[in-house]
């Protein structure tokens, strides 16, 4: 296609550029000029990322500038780099793209709502990077596309060059850098495509809260009486699996932002997790991966070209990325009114967390503010008991204001549209992982549709000690002693003491990070031992 409308500085598009291509021409592409590529039994394409296979958070940066110094929650998420360096990086890419026979250009939106979207250019080297944000991005039409003119963010992707580790500022050869003056993402040594996705997810949890309105790293469905729910979660709490629901059209599975009108899907289209995949667990995203789909670093059987799901020889964290309309119950346009209920998810491994209870405003934002999980043994190396995890907002590796500010936004928003929160774990019961039986996901599905049905609003409670939660005394389908967990507990009641009080000093270990920037109400939300 013409290259008209591409201005990126220091970048020679002569002859060589592959604008806004289909799917099917990047797949030509991809299979003849990318080795490890190959076309699925199913249609999806198969690609591998090199020697990255997950983000490198540690290797991101955000460029310290004077409009924006002041805003950064500068630490260990956003780590200072400088112009000069970022200059040196943008340098770097550019020079390697201009050796490359082939250049991709993509032009898509971020955010489905036309007052609040960004404009965003993808370049590229490799026609798998295109295609992923091809999937992720939403697809302008023919109009918009001739229409589209100067993008809002550019992303500058030289993934399979190094960054120069001399230059200062630089921990690897990997870096992910990010300048909001520029508006520009440069990525150097690393192929791996989720950095894309995120980079702009970063970008949108910068302006749209300058804006006025809340990103968000959640999932979002909608009920029949357009009641809209928004599911919170870190990776393995069951945020992606809670939120698709054949009774509730999905409005997107990771990012949204609510404005004064209700919330809208920052992308357009998913990047699940494919390891231990099955038609029968969960058929809607099995059957997403069809061509136009991108499979990344799966083994597949070389005849036939079946991709084996429990195959975890490349990595565990195998992935599919594919556009939302795939998902037959997608909502589009991806927007949907007010959220009615938020649901802060959770997989508590030291089995002393209520399967439900619902949240006081104050307490909302203290678990919003310490966004717990926990890792359990065998994940990693060295996890030989339950391990807390916290990661601020359920999204920490991606917020660039400070936590509160996006708390503060969040009970703003609860107040105003009387939103019910409620704090389900998904975790152990009966006792911490290796005693304990996972909750089953028949109860969590069954407190979630109690949830939106109304009953557990109308349901009896009592309160919970310690973290002074309030627990339903009955949900529908689930097993009243499951609801109490010091009723489930099946060791000593002095083994729970200490188990719960170990929990709680984490908690406010953790939260002590944030105390002096939180009120004295929100302080006391958490729990008091």
């Amino acid at each position: 296609m013409a290259s008209s409308n591409i201005t990126t500085e220091g970048i020679n598009y002569e002859g060589k550029i592959r604008r806004n291509q289909s799917p099917s021409q990047l797949y030509e592409d991809a299979l003849r000029y990318e080795p490890g590529t190959a076309i699925s039994s199913s249609g999806a394409l198969i690609a591998e990322s090199g020697k990255k296979t997950g983000r490198s958070p540690r290797d991101k940066r955000v460029v310290e500038e004077a409009s924006t110094v002041d805003d950064v929650w500068w630490g260990p998420v956003n780590k200072k780099l400088s112009e000069e360096s970022f200059a040196i990086n943008y340098e770097r890419a550019v020079d390697y793209l201009n050796t490359r026979d082939r250049l991709y250009v993509f032009d898509g939106f971020a955010g489905w709502d036309p007052k609040y979207r960004i404009k965003v250019r993808v370049v590229c080297a490799r026609a798998y990077h295109a295609l992923f944000m091809n999937n992720m991005l939403i697809r302008p039409t023919q109009e918009e596309l001739d229409n589209f003119g100067e993008p809002d963010f550019t992303i500058v992707n030289a993934g399979q060059f190094p960054a120069n580790k001399f230059t200062k500022g630089m921990t690897s050869s990997t870096s992910v850098s990010i300048s909001f003056e520029r508006r520009q993402m440069v990525i150097l040594g690393t192929e791996y495509a989720g950095e894309m996705k995120k980079g702009v997810f970063t970008v949108m949890h910068y302006l749209m809260p300058k804006a006025g309105v809340l990103s968000l790293h959640s999932s979002c469905n909608e009920g029949p009486a357009g009641d809209v729910s928004l599911f919170f979660g870190l990776s393995g709490t069951g945020k992606t699996t809670l939120s698709a629901d054949p009774q509730r059209p999905l409005i997107g599975d990771d990012e949204h932002v609510w404005t004064e009108n209700g919330v809208f899907n920052i992308e357009g289209g998913c990047y699940a997790k494919t390891i231990d995949l099955s038609a029968e667990k969960e058929p809607e995203i099995f059957n997403a991966i069809r061509f136009g789909s991108v499979l990344e670093n799966v083994i597949y059987d070389k005849n036939t070209r079946v991709v084996d799901y429990t195959d975890k020889t490349i990595t565990e964290n195998t992935r599919c990325a594919y556009p939302i309309e795939y998902i037959p119950n997608a909502k589009i346009p991806c927007v949907g009114g007010n959220p009615k209920n938020i649901v802060l998810l959770t997989c508590d491994a030291f089995g002393v967390l209520p399967p439900v209870a619902k949240l006081t405003p104050a307490q909302a934002m203290y678990h919003f503010i310490s966004g717990y999980t926990a890792k359990i043994a065998g994940t990693e190396e060295g996890v030989t008991e339950p391990e807390a995890t916290f990661s601020a907002c359920f999204g920490q590796p991606f917020l660039v204001w400070h936590p509160v500010k996006y708390a503060q936004m969040l009970a703003q928003k609860m107040q105003e549209h009387n939103v019910n929160v409620w704090l389900v774990n998904t975790g152990w019961n009966g006792g911490a992982y290796g005693i304990g039986k996972r909750i089953s996901l028949k109860y969590s599905r069954a407190i979630i549709d109690a949830i939106h049905s109304g009953e557990l609003e109308q349901a009896e409670y009592a309160n919970y000690g310690v973290f002074n939660l309030q627990i339903p005394t009955a949900v529908p389908n689930v097993p009243a002693k499951v609801l109490d967990p010091s009723q489930a507990w099946e060791g000593t009641p002095e083994e729970f003491q200490d188990t719960i009080g170990k929990l709680a000093r984490l908690f406010q270990t953790n939260f002590k990070e944030y105390a002096d920037q939180a009120t004295p109400e929100i302080i006391a939300a958490g729990p008091q031992l």
